[in-house]
């Protein structure tokens, strides 16, 4: 860990009211005592918790000033405070409807900042320039995959069209076997439709075998969706095989991609960008440093007119009282509260639990419980009013900050945030994140240094300095924001230059396979 600031405190306190502190360094009994000059009890490794005084057995274990579990046994001052003696219980929340909503502070329009964006003929806005190979059904994966695989970088092919981006296939392992009236089928069209009109993608082949159950015709007329000189489909069946197939497509990207690569970036408002908030492997800093830092720059873009994104819902589970309190109606606050209520109804039916939360990354990192994380998790969201709640894939037509209702799974909840409308994402880790979500550029947040030089190919922005005292919260923030624009302006990230954010498209699959 590198040195931390002359004078700071090796414990890191959230709230006065915190009965444990996080330790900013690994911390050795015999030489970092507690401040009042107690002894620790044990070694305590570094985004670990530390007891501030003796908490009895059954009493709430407090963080962030909230409720994080209860002490499943007695804990001296100075101790270690962990999975052996901290553990998860139910209790009441208070839920007080929209009584910290505030309307954002706008900055004035003559002085919000701009980026420079792919302006399409619907209005929108976006970050990227690519064509998207969408296929219907898994049966059309390998015909779809082919066609992209033949403009791979590598070929050349695409060498004399600098202003696309590259040839996408988003295939999925579903589209078939399944009920077109129930949540399954309703997702996947919405996730295709959302990613077939995206605004970072200009021009778009949709392929299917012919036969499944999610029809190309449906999805079109369903979403009122069609076909034109950039946008095209084909059927396999009705193409005479693969073969057949994959030269058909090969000869439809090549018609599209003179129109596509004529598309100039322009200088555009902030308000065009709509920024997925994502956090997955988390450690004990997530929520001290990258996530508080991420909701600062969400809170700048929302004051410049944009829109942030946040989703997970098993992940804001114990802290949904917090947005809540920051809904812009009550219409809002109990959308959110029957989302919890679904998902509460879904794990029970899925025998699971929401509380199976951390994951064993999670938990070597210095998390304990599901509460703490939610906690860490939701300052992704910094303090902005929420405007909106939205089911999995759901267009998005609020500006400011919403929430979008999706798993805690990454690569699944992205795909629903980018089928929303998403079209830049912004991913804390404090274990580290290769993810890359093609067709939105994706930033990564390192929570503490160390992470961010020992992944420096795959972490752009390292927020360890909050962590070290080299910045503060709001300091990281601006340089958060300051990434933001410079990517959505074309500024490559760490994921795109090795290319990588193929294989992260994964629509959520819900309900029987038949």
């Amino acid at each position: 860990m590198p040195e931390i600031s002359a004078g700071l405190s090796p414990l890191i306190r959230m709230h006065p009211d915190d009965n444990v502190a996080v330790a900013r360094v690994t911390m050795d009994p015999a030489s970092l005592p507690l401040a009042d000059g107690t002894p620790l009890g044990e070694r305590i490794g570094q985004g670990h918790k530390v007891a501030l005084r003796d908490i009895a057995e059954g009493e709430p274990v407090l963080k962030y000033g909230q409720t994080i579990g209860f002490a499943s046994r007695a804990i001296r001052i100075g101790s270690h405070v962990h999975t052996h003696n901290l553990a998860m219980a139910e209790f009441d929340l208070a839920h007080e409807f929209c009584a910290g909503a505030r309307e954002p502070d706008f900055v004035p329009e003559t002085e919000r900042a701009t980026f420079l964006g792919y302006r399409r003929p619907d209005g929108r806005v976006g970050t990227r320039n690519y064509l998207a190979i969408v296929s219907s059904v898994n049966c059309s994966a390998t015909v779809a995959r082919a066609v992209a695989a033949h403009f791979a970088p590598a070929t050349g092919r695409l060498d004399g069209f600098s202003g696309v981006d590259g040839i996408i296939a988003l295939t999925h392992s579903g589209g078939c076997a399944i009920n077109p009236h129930e949540e399954g089928y309703l997702y996947l069209t919405r996730v295709l439709a959302g990613y077939a009109t995206h605004p970072n993608v200009g021009a778009v082949l949709m392929i299917g075998l012919g036969c499944e159950t999610n029809q190309i015709s449906l999805i079109l007329k369903k979403h009122r969706l069609a076909e034109g000189p950039l946008f095209r489909t084909l059927s396999i069946q009705g193409t005479s095989g693969t073969r057949s197939s994959v030269a058909a497509g090969i000869r439809a990207v090549e018609e599209m991609l003179p129109a596509l690569d004529a598309v100039r970036r322009t200088p555009e408002p902030v308000s065009h960008l709509t920024l997925a908030l994502e956090c997955g492997g988390s450690d004990g800093y997530s929520g001290i440093s990258a996530n508080p830092a991420l909701g600062y720059a969400s809170d700048l873009l929302v004051r410049h007119g944009g829109t942030a994104v946040l989703a997970e819902t098993p992940e804001i589970y114990g802290a949904e009282h917090l947005l809540t309190r920051r809904a812009a109606t009550p219409a809002v606050a109990q959308k959110l509260l029957d989302r919890i209520a679904w998902w509460r109804d879904y794990a029970e039916r899925g025998k699971a639990e929401l509380n199976n939360n951390p994951s064993h990354g999670n938990k070597a990192g210095g998390l304990t419980t599901i509460l703490e994380k939610s906690l860490g998790a939701v300052a992704k969201g910094g303090a902005s009013r929420l405007n909106a709640v939205y089911e999995y894939a759901e267009p998005i037509d609020r500006t400011g900050f919403v929430f979008m209702d999706t798993p805690g799974y990454d690569p699944v909840a992205v795909t629903g945030q980018v089928a929303g409308g998403c079209n830049i994402i912004c991913f804390t880790t404090g274990r580290g994140s290769v993810s890359g979500f093609k067709p939105a550029p994706s930033l990564k947040l390192s929570s503490n240094t160390p992470l961010f030089e020992r992944m420096h190919e795959d972490m752009d922005v390292d927020c360890g300095t909050v962590v070290t005292g080299l910045e503060t919260v709001e300091q990281a923030g601006e340089r958060i924001f300051a990434a933001i624009l410079a990517a959505a302006s074309g500024e490559r990230t760490k994921s795109e230059t090795f290319d990588y954010g193929d294989n992260e498209f994964v629509p959520w699959q819900i309900g029987a396979v038949m």
